[in-house]
């Protein structure tokens, strides 16, 4: 639970008790407040769940599938779209970055948070609509190509002198300028 100052025990316990009664344990995380001390519980049971060796991950692509597909897997199978609809513009570029040895890297979408759809109106998970891919980057450092769907903004504007500038170590080794 990603807790606020603003969350209630009430609200805190009601998550909790929806989550038990789906056959899961919800465990809360203050780590907005106090930092790692604030996700040292999650932290721990996170660790708990890679270490029993339980989970049955499989990824819903292999490597070896084109770019434009693993689009259409995700739009589909993660998203629950009929599929992604990109231009032949795009669909050049992905097959030029797998001719170029780009072609197993994984695909991350940039999209709306508020739906699965691109539409941020739609909330929850609507059926019935398409993906639209409007721009494709490679991040070929990171390791990862970005497909950039629907109308969103992958990074604010920074103002003319970001908070950056003003953060730094004091001479005792702690960390100044933080809001």
């Amino acid at each position: 639970i990603n807790h606020f100052v603003t969350d209630t025990d009430a609200e805190v316990q009601a998550v909790k008790d929806f989550v038990a009664g789906q056959g899961a344990e919800a465990v809360l995380s203050r780590h907005w407040e106090l930092g790692s001390e604030g996700s040292a519980d999650l932290a721990t049971k996170v660790a708990e769940l890679a270490d029993a060796d339980t989970a049955d991950f499989a990824p819903i692509y292999p490597d070896d599938m084109s770019l434009a597909n693993k689009i259409q897997t995700i739009a589909k199978k993660i998203y629950r779209a009929d599929g992604a609809v990109m231009d032949p513009k795009i669909l050049a570029q992905l097959k030029l970055w797998e001719e170029q040895g780009y072609g197993n890297l994984p695909v991350c979408m940039a999209k709306t948070q508020y739906s699965f759809s691109t539409d941020p109106t739609q909330r929850g998970a609507p059926t019935g609509f398409t993906v639209p891919v409007r721009e494709v980057r490679l991040s070929a450092g990171a390791g990862f190509i970005v497909a950039v769907c629907g109308e969103i903004m992958t990074m604010p504007g920074l103002p003319r002198v970001p908070s950056a500038e003003s953060i730094h170590l004091n001479d005792a080794g702690q960390i100044e300028g933080l809001f």
